[in-house]
């Protein structure tokens, strides 16, 4: 009765855990110029490195430099499940985001849908 009882506690602790991770994913998006979330792939993509919980670590993305003469989109700081996963494994210590830059598509005539 007592193994049962055990199996079941696990499973919680298991579900638990699942539902706190899949959760746990957050994002934080700006569009300064408005209108709908961009899902298309970002013209600038890196991880960037925090340490004990984002205590430790600051980053800055030069958004001026990566569109350089385009105007600047969509800014997007995201916490993904690689992110979680690596925070887990190694108790909070390393704390990795992702940072995702959009920038304005240039224009090309109208070819392409552009």
């Amino acid at each position: 009765m007592t193994a049962v009882v055990n199996q079941k506690r696990y499973r919680h602790y298991w579900l638990a855990l699942l539902l706190c991770c899949v959760t746990a994913c957050s994002s934080v998006t700006v569009r300064p110029y408005g209108g709908e979330k961009d899902t298309t792939e970002p013209d600038y993509k890196a991880s960037k490195s925090y340490y004990l919980g984002w205590l430790v670590g600051e980053h800055h993305v030069n958004v001026t430099e990566i569109c350089q003469q385009r105007r600047v989109m969509q800014m997007q700081a995201v916490y993904s499940l690689s992110d979680m996963v690596q925070s887990i494994f190694t108790l909070l210590i390393y704390t990795p985001r992702t940072a995702k830059v959009w920038c304005e598509k240039p224009y090309d005539g109208g070819v392409n849908g552009g």
